[in-house]
């Protein structure tokens, strides 16, 4: 199972952090535990478990060993030191100071969170395994999400991209215990957003052409019609375009049980320069 490490200061949690960075070094040491780690690192026993599950914290004299381990350059090490003490602090105010301070030394100031948001849109797959949450009422079973991805992913993958959704309040837990999606249509803005989101389609036209020999035509439908137009037509076909896309968003809401997830990737384009005014 391949491990993908994300930067660490895409982490509130240095115990998440912590135990992806074990499961990535035990990709190469297939025998390394959390016991043995956990001794090197100077730790008591299987007390490292304890730790990047939440049931204990990191003890101060070992941080300058585990920060070696991470191999963290100076700022990385301060910006996880700063979320152990943000972990360790118990007063609300005390919290929420420390917090700020991580999130000034993070690329951005003041923009993590919308900086995190965006993380959304980096894999396609995310967007699926939101959905397909709908498909298996609630049920978050990694390796079943995985699979049932199309082209599937690894169920790592799969389980990132649920913890992504939780993190962002994207999904939630409903009273039976299962998850449900917070919204069910999602929306961005910004330049910043804009960005991410153009990379995100471009990797969803990308699945669109792999489309048309992944399945057959009884499961898929595309088309293309190049047509001749005004200015005129090209605002009352733009408006047409949205009015079908607004249809379909509630065609899907009244979707009682569904059995797969679509994606529908419309791109209405010019293929052509505007001709100059005919005198």
């Amino acid at each position: 199972m391949e491990v993908f490490m994300r930067p660490v200061f895409e982490y509130l949690d240095y115990r998440k952090y912590l135990n992806d960075s074990y499961l990535e070094r035990r990709e190469g040491d297939p025998e390394l535990s959390y016991r043995r780690l956990g001794e090197q690192l100077g730790l008591d026993g299987s007390n490292f478990y304890k730790i990047v599950h939440g049931k204990s914290h990191l003890p101060v004299r070992c941080q300058s060993r585990v920060v070696e381990f991470l191999g963290l350059s100076s700022r990385e090490a301060e910006y996880f030191q700063l979320l152990v003490a943000y972990a360790r602090e118990r007063g609300a105010k005390g919290r929420a100071e420390v917090l700020e301070r991580a999130r000034r030394m993070q690329d951005v100031a003041r923009k993590s969170l919308e900086s995190r948001e965006l993380l959304f849109y980096r894999d396609w797959w995310t967007s699926v395994v939101r959905s397909l949450l709908e498909v298996h009422e609630g049920r978050a079973v990694f390796e079943e999400l995985a699979a049932n991805v199309s082209p599937p992913i690894p169920p790592r993958e799969a389980q990132a991209s649920f913890e992504l959704l939780v993190e962002l309040g994207l999904v939630k837990r409903a009273g039976s215990g299962r998850w449900k999606l917070s919204d069910l249509h999602l929306t961005a803005g910004g330049e910043a957003k804009a960005q991410s989101v153009h990379a995100y389609q471009r990797q969803i036209l990308q699945l669109a052409v792999e489309s048309l020999h992944r399945y057959s035509k009884d499961l898929r439908d595309v088309s293309t019609l190049t047509i001749p137009v005004d200015g005129p037509s090209f605002e009352a076909i733009g408006e047409i375009l949205r009015e079908c896309r607004r249809q379909i968003q509630k065609q899907a809401e009244s979707t009682a049980k569904p059995d797969r997830v679509m994606q529908l990737a419309m791109a209405f384009f010019p293929v052509s320069e505007i001709a100059k005014e005919r005198k």
